[in-house]
């Protein structure tokens, strides 16, 4: 792995192979066992044109205890908040840095930093994909579940891009996927693509019952993402039948996880009943990021 662009461009043997190394620095995290220095001298670059709390402290603590050091670039810092171009930047950044994981709006801009910095690229987040978190979902899955094997995954909301990693990535573990959006709200017309390629695995509904029936785990994520703001009036009312409740986890098998990326507008996708009975999983969820995060680190960024 010299980049982490999207989790298409990962295999099934790679994804697991970021999923077990993340459970190892877990385990020795939690035995107080400190990680093998790996990452020692090595400097990540973090370019924030959409800010984050989980992205940014994962990223920041998993540098420090991989023994390397994050630097924290917000838009207004860096001259890309003036105009200077990615390709431009890249060229910049790679005579300075060991990798760079950036947090932006369009996935072209990902693309060009790997294509012209010489050096690691990592996906924080576009408006495409969101490969990180749904690596820490999918360890969390393993951890809760023990394999991914007969598991079937819920997505329920907009068709964004936690729904379009969560696609890929549960297909590419094996898992059965049906995906519930409003009509119009759909995910990626690629991803619907590489989805049907997987024969009889995967279903886009527009009926949350039918999508959470016998489920296994459920998804689900804010219905306006950043840079929606001006659309949340109108997504409320698109939304409002969206919502992960007491009667939608009644259709899914008995033991039921739920997963939220966070952070999460309760009364909106998800009830609190509903977020506080399953907020164990959740925020083992979220604390996966960390480790995660670390492995995607040390595979991508080691000598």
């Amino acid at each position: 792995m010299k980049h982490l662009l999207t989790l298409e461009q990962l295999s099934p043997t790679e994804i697991n192979e970021i999923i077990t190394l993340a459970s190892e620095y877990k385990k020795e995290l939690k035995k107080g066992i400190p990680h093998k220095k790996n990452l020692n001298g090595k400097t990540l670059g973090m370019i924030f044109e959409k800010s984050s709390s989980r992205t940014r402290v994962s990223f920041e603590v998993g540098m420090y205890q991989l023994g390397g050091y994050a630097l924290f670039l917000s838009s207004r810092d860096t001259q890309l908040g003036r105009g200077e171009s990615i390709k431009d930047s890249a060229r910049v950044f790679g005579r300075y840095l060991d990798g760079i994981m950036i947090r932006t709006f369009k996935q072209s801009d990902v693309e060009d930093l790997a294509k012209y910095s010489g050096i690691s690229i990592i996906n924080g987040l576009t408006d495409y994909c969101h490969p990180c978190q749904v690596l820490a979902d999918l360890m969390t899955i393993r951890e809760h579940k023990g394999s991914f094997d007969g598991l079937k995954v819920c997505y329920i909301g907009d068709g964004n891009n936690m729904a379009n990693s969560i696609i890929v990535g549960a297909l590419k573990t094996g898992m059965r996927v049906s995906v519930a959006t409003p009509k119009g709200y759909e995910p990626h017309k690629h991803i619907i693509e590489f989805a049907n390629s997987f024969d009889g695995m995967f279903e886009l509904t527009h009926d949350t019952v039918s999508a959470a029936k016998n489920a296994d785990v459920i998804f689900t994520d804010v219905w306006s993402s950043m840079g929606m703001e001006d659309e949340a009036e109108l997504r409320k009312k698109a939304f409002k039948s969206f919502c992960v409740n007491k009667e939608l986890l009644d259709v899914a098998n008995p033991e039921c996880m739920v997963q939220h990326c966070l952070p999460a507008h309760k009364g909106e996708e998800i009830t609190e009943e509903v977020f506080e009975k399953h907020a164990g999983e959740i925020f083992d969820e979220a604390e996966n990021r960390l480790h995660a995060q670390k492995a995607v680190l040390y595979l991508t960024m080691k000598d």
